[in-house]
């Protein structure tokens, strides 16, 4: 992604820092085989009523990103369509295209990123998904996320003409184009406007760089990463570790660490994510049994005590867009 045209999105002051909770509502599938259509079980939706309630306790509002098998899915219209009602909770999309109608277009890696489909295609794939969430929720989407991560040249224009104003496509310092999707590698976490209009603002995911080489964050971690198991040597030697924050492959420590970093480096909005299957012992790698799942919600309490602590905020999307400086 070319980074020198994106111009940073300024907060009133006094905003931020604030934190926002993500969750990719999507259906289960093997991360490690090839996708296919035919995999739209979301029997996994049901363990949202458990994690809704426990945002709730404690005051957070969670912003759920859901693709189409999940808006057909009527316990995921009763448990989530009540909290989006009662404002506990904020309605966003993720475009899944292998199982997102029309289905125009072979099933392979690189038609998985919905940036990589020719532009009418992805406008009538996230026109279906905007009119299905509509539909089931009886409320509009003002936030997108494509799946896995596969943000395109179009993407911007395309939420525009949907009236969704905010893209959380973007991983920040995350490379994917060796697998045919978006390189994210020198983008920091900082959000920005997607488009020269300012129609739409990006938050990326946040991650950030630590170790005694952070400063060279981006550019020294490119180089590293071309190595085989040169990063986790690098970032168990104390020398440069990526810090993504999310309960999936970090630890809390790890979490910590990367938290009082972002706010080091005035990161207004931190962005804080998850995959919904992962509320499902078996569903994903980071959580493969009742224990992982009891150590997932530690890592949430744990993150959410210390970001109280240093006095950072939740956040919705409506009090998001509401402080922006627009210029």
């Amino acid at each position: 992604m070319r980074t020198e045209h994106l111009t940073p999105v300024r907060f009133r002051e006094g905003f931020g820092p604030r934190f926002l909770v993500t969750v990719d509502v999507e259906e289960e599938f093997d991360w490690s085989q090839p996708l296919a259509r035919e995999n739209v079980s979301v029997e996994s939706v049901a363990r949202l009523r458990k994690f809704q309630r426990f945002c709730e306790a404690v005051e957070v509002r969670p912003c759920y990103l859901i693709d189409f098998p999940v808006a057909n899915s009527r316990i995921a219209q009763d448990i989530l369509g009540k909290a989006f009602k009662a404002g506990k909770a904020d309605l966003g999309l993720q475009l899944h295209p292998w199982v997102t109608p029309p289905h125009r277009e072979e099933v392979n890696q690189s038609n998985s990123f919905p940036g990589n489909l020719p532009p009418a295609l992805e406008r009538d794939k996230i026109a279906t998904l905007t009119r299905k969430v509509r539909d089931s929720f009886d409320t509009d989407a003002l936030i997108y996320r494509a799946g896995r991560y596969g943000l395109g040249e179009d993407t911007a224009s395309l939420l525009a003409e949907q009236g969704i104003a905010i893209d959380s496509s973007v991983r920040a310092y995350h490379d994917y184009s060796a697998a045919g999707g978006p390189d994210f590698g020198m983008v920091d976490p900082n959000p920005f406007w997607l488009d020269r209009d300012h129609r739409v603002m990006e938050i990326p995911l946040t991650t950030v760089f630590a170790g005694v080489f952070a400063r060279s964050g981006a550019s020294g971690f490119r180089r590293i990463e071309k190595v085989p198991r040169l990063p986790g040597l690098a970032a168990r030697l104390g020398l440069l570790e990526r810090i993504p924050l999310t309960p999936e492959g970090t630890t809390v420590q790890e979490a910590l660490r990367g938290i009082d970093i972002a706010l080091r480096q005035d990161v207004p909005i931190l962005n804080l994510a998850f995959h919904s299957p992962s509320l499902v012992p078996g569903n994903t790698p980071y959580v493969r049994d009742s224990t992982d799942l009891d150590a997932f919600y530690d890592w949430w309490r744990a993150v959410f005590d210390h970001l109280k602590a240093r006095n950072v905020r939740p956040t919705g999307i409506e009090e998001i867009m509401a402080a922006v400086e627009l210029e």
